[in-house]
């Protein structure tokens, strides 16, 4: 079979090969903990299921308009109002089959062969990938741990070339959490709109932000939002990942053209999910700040006892609910009866001998370290760092 050259240079997700390889070895009977998916480990919210069972009880089966509910892109720009501060209508929302579609639906539209986008590493691993099924090339702008994962807003300038079209920012990060201020989210719009680029703003995780409220750069004025798409979901808010439900918000005639292509690829979102968040965004608010006020709690305690590791160092991230600790001491050590050498053997070592399953910095464009998911309750996490003290802080 002689594949397209577009499919031939992607890679699979390391997250979810990972995850894949937990699950089977769950499936023999061995208690892993599992630190690698970005899968909060709370039920949905009861409105949101409530309704979703009783959608179903009255035969709710059928197509919704390919860019999704009308009532659920109401509620989303009462949201986006209330919350968020962007003044928007329903032409410039589309419902998606997931945050993740949303973003491929993002560089299907606006990126042509050839054309560069910059992103941060460490950086979620999909960005790149998705840049390259469009044709696209990516851009990386080296951060470090010295400079807590950023680099002077100035810097960024000198990697824009006339072959950039975009910038993709993430905030709080996956995979290290951190988030921008609201003076350096003015300095990259003003960027973006003085060098003619478009910004892709990944938002997911705005809620999971312990330090300050969070800050959509599309808010800041209407040039701004002019050049943004900001991208959102209730994965992460509503614990439903695998209900699939995203959203995009832009200019009218870039939903339109998003609208277009999901016509054509997956006809309209999960009708039955939509109603669901429906229901969810009506109702949960403080369901979502309980979650959000043990993820941070869980923080505080994770990061504490990561760093109490001999050899081991942890920032403390803003939000999101990952942390990515230096593991470089151990790169040239004994774990487990193995010198792992790069980070990749290093999770394969820790998931074998310690039944942790943890995801390899160098899947997100960062050698030396790991990401862990706090997506557990405390004791759990508790089991996890003695198991890993078992075979590290000799």
């Amino acid at each position: 079979m002689v594949f397209a050259r577009r499919v031939n240079q992607i890679e699979a997700s390391a997250t979810l090969s990972i995850a894949s390889k937990a699950r089977e070895m769950k499936k023999e009977g061995l208690d892993v903990i599992s630190l690698a998916a970005g899968e909060v480990d709370f039920d949905p919210p009861s409105e949101a299921k409530e309704a979703s069972i009783k959608a179903i009880q009255e035969g709710n089966a059928h197509y919704t308009d390919a860019s999704g509910i009308l009532e659920l892109k109401e509620l989303i720009v009462e949201k986006l109002k209330r919350e968020n501060k962007i003044n928007t209508d329903v032409e410039n929302v589309i419902i998606t089959p997931g945050a993740k579609y949303a973003l491929y639906l993002a560089m299907q539209a606006l990126v042509n062969e050839g054309d560069e986008i910059l992103l941060f590493a460490p950086y979620w691993v999909s960005y790149v990938e998705q840049i390259k099924l469009a044709g696209g090339i990516p851009r990386i702008i080296p951060t470090n741990e010295d400079e807590n994962f950023k680099i002077e807003m100035q810097e960024i300038e000198k990697f824009i070339n006339p072959r950039v079209k975009g910038i993709i920012l993430n905030y709080p990060s996956n995979p290290t959490g951190i988030t921008y201020t609201r003076e350096e989210l003015e300095y990259i719009g003003e960027l973006a709109v003085k060098k003619d680029i478009f910004i892709i703003s990944d938002e997911i995780y705005e809620y999971f932000n312990y330090n300050n409220n969070h800050t959509s750069i599309a808010s800041l004025s209407e040039k701004f939002f002019n050049n943004t798409i900001t991208i959102n979901g209730f994965s992460k808010s509503f614990a439903i990942p695998g209900w699939r439900i995203g959203y995009a918000v832009a200019q009218k005639e870039i939903i339109k053209k998003f609208s277009e292509i999901q016509s054509h690829s997956t006809s309209n979102p999960n009708n039955i999910a939509q109603i669901a968040c429906i229901a969810g965004l009506k109702d949960s608010k403080d369901y979502v700040n309980k979650m959000v006020s043990e993820f941070k709690e869980r923080r505080d305690f994770f990061v504490n006892a990561l760093n109490s590791i001999h050899g081991i160092r942890c920032l403390m991230p803003d939000g999101a609910f990952y942390v990515f600790p230096n593991i470089q001491y151990y790169l040239a050590k004994d774990v487990g009866g193995e010198v792992p050498g790069n980070s990749l053997e290093f999770a394969r070592i820790i998931l074998e001998k310690a039944n942790v399953s943890v995801v390899p910095g160098s899947a997100f464009g960062m050698e030396g370290y790991i990401r862990l998911s706090y997506t557990q309750p405390i004791q759990r996490l508790k089991e996890a760092v003695k198991r890993l003290c078992a075979i590290l802080d000799k």
